[in-house]
């Protein structure tokens, strides 16, 4: 017999586990679905930590929701017996002329009145002793961002949406949607759910499930390795260095890497953001060192900029970015079937506002309305080739 739920969340990631709370706690019969057990290892999340960050180098248009999520997140911690968030604050620098990615992080700081501190090469050096900052570089420092344990928040948000009274379907594979008029039916590899009303959150997968509901987006997954090295400890610990984001010139673009400092012993945490080299999610290798580049740039960087953090390799991993043409992420209503809700493509740089996106979908999911300007998130903007069927 086929049950039947108000709302199917297909992808109980980050996204999709915050929008399965936040209508839960409303009295609404949701079901979470996804082909894993979450807090897993299948999105850009892994790796336990993923950086909060509010002077957006990637647009001010990001300023206000990166606001709200940190005060989600805040919320979230009270309500858990989890650590959901660390104040190591935040730096990001890069060429003074050949930085876009810095200098539109400063100016949104400005713009919002946040607490940025604009700093030279040679601040930066005094400042944290562990940096080889060039003097033809600068960036800034903010206080008030840091890290958030990633698999903490999806793990608070799976409990809370379960003591609300969410049902939950792991491990099952959606093998496809069918969206009528007034309902959709999931069929999945256990069997077939139907709702009135849908939320697909897939992350890699999004791109697959929405060509199920005649929608093509132009959501391309990327392998994206990050890797822990051995470091000097009193240089690079978390009491003492912050999170981090350099833009570096390569060729006729611009590298951007990103990383963390080390907690207990764990290592310097490092990633670079740019790759962009299409994979099929389900196919990938996710061998960390199987290609050639996946220690080599992060050693790279490592050994220009924060040589004393280049120590042995103790651990890498393979994670996967959803990228859009544009980096932006698409957040809307399917365009034929308004009960169909989507959240797709956040391209590397979405988890710090899964609270805030959980929030978006429930209410987008409720009224077909949200308070935030989501705008610059809709599927029909100017640039973002698509399809509907």
């Amino acid at each position: 017999m086929t049950k039947h739920y108000d709302v199917i969340v297909a992808g109980a990631g980050s996204m999709g586990m915050a929008a399965g709370y936040y209508l839960a706690r409303q009295g609404v019969k949701v079901l979470l679905v996804d082909s894993y057990h979450p807090p897993h290892d299948q999105g850009s999340h892994y790796g336990e930590t993923r950086i909060i960050r509010h002077a957006y180098g990637e647009g001010r248009e990001y300023v206000p929701l990166a606001l709200r999520s940190q005060e989600l997140w805040n919320e979230l911690e009270k309500k858990s017996h989890h650590k959901i968030f660390t104040q190591v604050g935040a730096i990001g620098f890069g060429h003074k002329n050949n930085a876009p990615f810095i200098d539109e992080a400063i100016a949104s700081g400005k713009a919002y009145g946040l607490n940025v501190e604009h700093l030279t090469g040679e601040q930066l050096r005094e400042r944290y002793q562990g940096l080889h900052v060039p003097d033809d570089y600068s960036g800034f420092f903010e206080p008030n961002s840091g890290i958030l344990f990633s698999e903490n928040c999806n793990q608070v948000y799976k409990e809370l949406a379960i003591h609300h009274g969410a049902e939950v379907s792991f491990y099952n594979p959606i093998t496809d949607i069918e969206a009528y008029e007034d309902f959709v039916k999931v069929i999945s590899e256990k069997g077939i759910f139907t709702s009135d009303k849908l939320i697909i959150s897939a992350g890699s997968w999004c791109g697959k499930l929405t060509e199920k509901v005649g929608l093509r987006l132009p959501l391309v997954p990327t392998r994206q390795p990050v890797a822990w090295f051995e470091a000097n400890e009193d240089l690079f610990n978390s009491n003492v260095f912050p999170v981090f984001m350099v833009e570096v010139p390569s060729g006729d673009t611009r590298a951007i890497y990103y990383g963390f400092p080390t907690f207990n012993g764990c290592g310097v945490k490092v990633g670079r953001h740019d790759y962009i080299n299409a994979i099929d999610p389900d196919t990938m290798n996710r061998k960390f060192g199987s290609e050639e580049e996946d220690q080599g740039h992060l050693r790279e960087f490592l050994d220009q900029f924060m040589p004393q953090a280049s120590g042995a390799l103790k651990k890498g991993m393979i994670c996967l970015y959803t990228r859009t043409p544009d980096g932006h992420f698409i957040i809307d209503k399917h365009p034929v079937h308004s009960h169909i809700s989507i959240a797709a493509g956040f391209s590397g740089h979405g988890f710090k506002f899964a609270s805030a996106v959980g929030e978006i979908l429930s209410q987008l999911t409720l009224t077909g309305e949200t308070e935030h300007d989501i705008s610059i998130f809709k599927w029909n903007r100017p640039g973002l080739h698509k399809t509907v069927n």
